[in-house]
């Protein structure tokens, strides 16, 4: 049972990774080719269908952690408090910026929001970096540490590939770029690479540190019957929202 569940974590956190990684990246590429307010509102109506269906694998990964290894909790909120507070508050900074960006038409209105959206994917996509590093050390090493500040870099630059791909696929041609399903999903598995190898280098330690067989058990009965429903509303997202589906179209909520 504790290696079943090793595998779901991972993946859903590689899952995370390949998906909300490229509305992250659209994000991070906000300020380089959102060059006209149009492009900006393209860029964010082309990932406005995916977001909220990307951010449920967030929640999950969070769930995952805390129930199959509750030993982690501790370490994850006591030694890395600032960089998940900070983390936070990436994360609402960024979906404020997707939600209000277009409430208001003044331009300095837009350009406030569109600026906390990019500032606010950057700090999440840096910050899962950091937290990758910290976890793969056993949380023995600073927050703020030199190769966690590089991977970090690293993270954010697969995140914004990724996202520059996303784009390229949802909207070919627009932003000077064609790209096929294929090559997203290579992008995916890129931006994904990260995670993957944390959780590679952390297996012995998870399996080690998992919840009782017991609760594992519990949370089998609880959790797994959904999973279905989960996979089966991703599919439905993806193939309502492919390329030609309304890439243009902006959502009343972004």
């Amino acid at each position: 049972m504790e290696m079943i569940w090793f595998i779901l974590f991972a993946i859903l956190l590689a899952g995370y990774f390949a998906l909300e990684g490229f509305d992250l990246g659209v994000g991070l590429l906000l300020p380089l080719l959102g060059r006209t307010r149009e492009s900006r509102d393209r860029m964010v109506a082309a990932i406005a269908p995916f977001v909220l269906a990307n951010e449920v694998w967030l929640v999950a990964v969070a769930g995952a952690l805390f129930g199959v290894y509750p030993l982690l909790e501790g370490e994850v909120l006591f030694k890395l408090y600032p960089l998940v507070v900070a983390m936070l508050l990436s994360w609402v900074v960024r979906d404020a910026g997707l939600w209000f960006r277009r409430r208001l038409d003044g331009a300095r209105w837009r350009g406030f929001w569109d600026a906390m959206i990019a500032f606010g994917s950057l700090g999440l996509s840096f910050g899962w970096g950091m937290a990758i590093h910290a976890a793969a050390t056993g949380f023995e090493t600073p927050v703020v540490h030199p190769v966690g500040i590089m991977l970090g870099a690293v993270v954010t630059l697969l995140f914004a590939f990724h996202g520059w791909t996303f784009l390229a696929w949802r909207t070919p041609g627009t932003f000077g770029a064609s790209r096929s399903g294929r090559a997203l999903a290579v992008s995916a598995l890129v931006a994904a690479v990260p995670a993957l190898g944390m959780l590679v280098g952390a297996m012995p330690y998870l399996l080690d540190h998992s919840a009782p067989p017991a609760t594992l058990n519990v949370l089998s009965v609880m959790v797994l019957p959904f999973a279905p429903i989960v996979l089966g509303a991703q599919i439905w997202v993806w193939r309502t929202f492919r390329p030609g589906k309304d890439a243009f179209r902006l959502p009343s909520f972004f």
